[in-house]
């Protein structure tokens, strides 16, 4: 019988900057590179390292860590940062993954009292993704509750698949938040899945960022299936640490993450036996 070959995609793991929140950006790429992550994807917000080319591409060539992908500012708190008018963030985001040699550009669908920008969205971003190189991969959101009620933040929708883009980026925390069928949401992507947010969740209705394996996503399978599909965007590890107790176990928690990821990245596929495929 054959031994089983063992397939590793070239997709490449990333440290989300966002994931040792309260530390700083400059800590995420200490880290990321002393846990061996491939490169970090920076989640620019008030920190202002984040929002600085040339600080994000110091601390790039200090600790010998790629930035592979840029989280444009997209947050309620980061409604201020580079200016109000989100094209304007956009147009900044994609000139900073380009000085950094960043291959992606995430952003969030609007909110809905951004009307005009909500309105303009999907046929922007197509023009947008037509003036670059960079990958500008739409994140799926999910419904906001409180209570018994489900309130719909998010325009032209939370599920990015019901729209025409490009590319997608599928976020497991954010599937377990709506309580939606993760892979059935990564077939619907298909071929325009470019870009992952490895977290977890338990479904709870808030947005939990467990570290991969601690929820009741299928983290696992969708690794699997990306490494036998030959994937070749970025998985990038966005989980919550804030209740580490210290800088030990958060680090920790970012290795166990890591782990994960390689581990599952890897699969095992039996290539069929030609002795058994011959007839008598």
């Amino acid at each position: 019988m054959a031994e089983p070959t063992v397939r590793v995609p070239d997709a490449k793991v990333a440290l989300s900057t966002a994931s040792v929140y309260p530390e700083s950006t400059a800590t995420a790429f200490e880290i990321a590179a002393r846990l061996g992550y491939d490169g970090v994807e920076v989640m620019v917000w008030t920190d202002p390292v984040s929002q600085d080319i040339e600080a994000l591409r110091r601390l790039s060539d200090l600790h010998g860590v790629p930035v592979l992908a840029v989280h444009a500012p997209c947050l309620l708190i980061t409604q201020r940062v580079w200016t109000t008018d989100p094209w304007t963030k956009l147009q900044r985001a994609k000139a900073a993954a380009e000085r950094l040699g960043a291959s992606a550009v995430v952003v969030h669908p609007p909110f809905r009292w951004q009307r005009q920008y909500s309105r303009d969205f999907v046929n922007g971003i197509w023009r947008m993704a037509e003036e670059t190189d960079v990958r500008f991969a739409v994140e799926n959101m999910y419904p906001w509750r409180y209570r018994d009620r489900e309130l719909l933040a998010y325009a032209p929708d939370w599920d990015v698949t019901k729209h025409d883009y490009r590319h997608f980026t599928v976020d497991l925390s954010h599937t377990a938040t709506a309580r939606t069928d993760a892979s059935a949401m990564i077939a619907r992507m298909g071929d325009r899945l470019a870009h992952v947010h490895l977290a977890d969740g338990s479904g709870s209705g808030k947005d939990e960022h467990l570290v991969p394996g601690r929820g009741t996503q299928p983290c696992a399978k969708t690794l699997e299936d990306l490494a036998d599909s030959g994937f070749t965007g970025h998985v990038v590890i966005e989980v919550n640490t804030r209740r580490a107790m210290s800088n030990a176990e958060r680090e920790a928690d970012l290795a166990e993450a890591l782990a994960f990821t390689r581990l599952h990245l890897a699969t095992s596929r039996r290539e069929p036996d030609p002795q058994r495929a011959r007839k008598p």
